[in-house]
C-alpha cells in the first residue's frame, strides 16, 4: 500500500542520492555520469528503500532480489544507494574512479559488494537478467530480478533478443525498467536513432508493459507492486524521466551525460537540491 509516508521517505532518499551524487562522487572539475544518474533516482531509491529484499550485511544472501544496472555508466545512483543502504561507508564514495578503488566506472561485482554484474557494454543487461530469472525459476527461488535500461541503449539489438526470449520463457519474476529520459550521449536520441512508440512495441513482443512518470514516487511503488501481480510474462516499466533532474542546468542538457561541473555549478547544484529538500 502506498501511503504519504512512504512516498515521503522515498522522496527523502531520492534527493540524498542526488545529493551523493552531486557533492561526493562527482564534485568539481571531475567528469561524471551526472544526467543519466539523476534521472534514474526515484526508481533506484523505490527499488532499494522499499521494494527489494536485500542484505547489506550480508549481500550475497540467498533468498535477496537482484538488480542490475544494465545502463552501467550511470553507476553513481547506484553507488550512492549502496552507500545509503550500508554496503559500505559513506566516505568511500569520494574515491570514486581511484586506482584500486572498490568503485570503478561502471559497476563491477568484484570489486563493489552489493553489485551483482559487471555491466556498462551497453545492451547485454536484459540477457544477463534473463539467465538470472531462469535460474531462479529452476532453483524454485521466490527472488525477482530488476534491471534498468537506458532509452538510448535500446539502439541495441540484443536488447530485443533478450526481450523476445523473456517473453518466450514467460518470466514473470523479471521487471525491466526503461529510464526513458530521451537523450544520449551526443544530444536527442530521437534525432540518432529514433525506434517510435516504445509501449506497442514491448507489447507485441509479449511484455506486460506499464507507462509512468518516472519521478512520481507513487507512480513508481505501485508499478512494481503491479509488476509482482502479473503471472505467466516479464513486466517492462516505461519510466519518463528527466535527464540531469533536481539540477536546473543539466536538466535535459546533453552536455550533462558525462561532464564536470565548474566550482561555480557546483555551488549552483547544491543549491538548486537545498531548495528541493526544504
Amino acid at each position: 500500500m502506498v501511503t504519504p509516508e512512504l512516498v515521503r521517505r522515498l522522496e527523502d532518499k531520492a534527493l540524498s542520492l542526488r545529493e551523493l551524487i552531486v557533492k561526493d562522487l562527482i564534485g568539481a572539475g571531475k567528469v561524471g555520469h551526472l544526467g543519466g544518474s539523476c534521472s534514474s533516482a526515484e526508481i533506484v531509491a523505490a527499488l532499494y528503500f522499499h521494494k527489494m529484499k536485500h542484505d547489506p550485511k550480508n549481500p550475497a544472501k540467498e533468498d535477496r532480489d537482484r538488480f542490475l544496472l544494465s545502463k552501467g555508466h550511470a553507476a553513481l545512483v547506484q553507488y550512492a544507494a549502496l552507500a545509503l543502504a550500508g554496503y559500505f561507508p559513506i566516505a568511500e564514495l569520494q574515491r570514486v574512479k581511484s586506482l584500486g578503488g572498490m568503485l570503478q566506472g561502471h559497476p563491477d561485482m568484484t570489486r563493489t559488494p552489493g553489485v551483482e554484474a559487471n555491466t556498462g557494454s551497453l545492451g547485454q543487461g536484459l540477457s544477463v537478467a534473463n539467465g538470472m530469472a531462469l535460474g531462479l525459476r529452476l532453483n524454485g527461488a521466490k527472488s525477482r530480478v530488476y534491471v534498468i535500461i537506458g532509452d538510448g541503449e535500446l539502439d541495441e539489438g540484443q536488447i530485443w533478443e533478450a526481450a523476445m526470449a523473456a517473453a518466450s520463457f514467460k518470466l514473470d519474476n523479471l521487471t525491466a525498467v526503461v529510464d526513458r529520459n530521451r537523450l544520449q550521449a551526443t544530444g536527442a536520441i530521437a534525432d540518432t536513432f529514433e525506434i517510435g512508440p516504445l509501449a506497442p512495441k514491448w507489447a507485441a513482443f509479449g511484455w506486460n508493459v506499464i507507462e509512468i512518470d518516472g519521478h512520481d514516487v507513487a507512480a513508481v511503488v505501485e508499478a512494481f507492486d503491479s509488476a509482482c501481480a502479473v503471472k505467466g510474462k516479464p513486466t517492462v516499466i516505461i519510466a519518463n524521466t528527466v535527464k540531469g533532474k533536481g539540477i536546473s542546468f543539466a536538466e535535459n542538457n546533453a552536455a550533462f551525460h558525462n561532464g564536470a561541473m565548474t566550482s561555480e555549478q557546483l555551488a549552483i547544484a547544491v543549491s538548486d537540491l537545498a531548495k528541493l529538500r526544504n
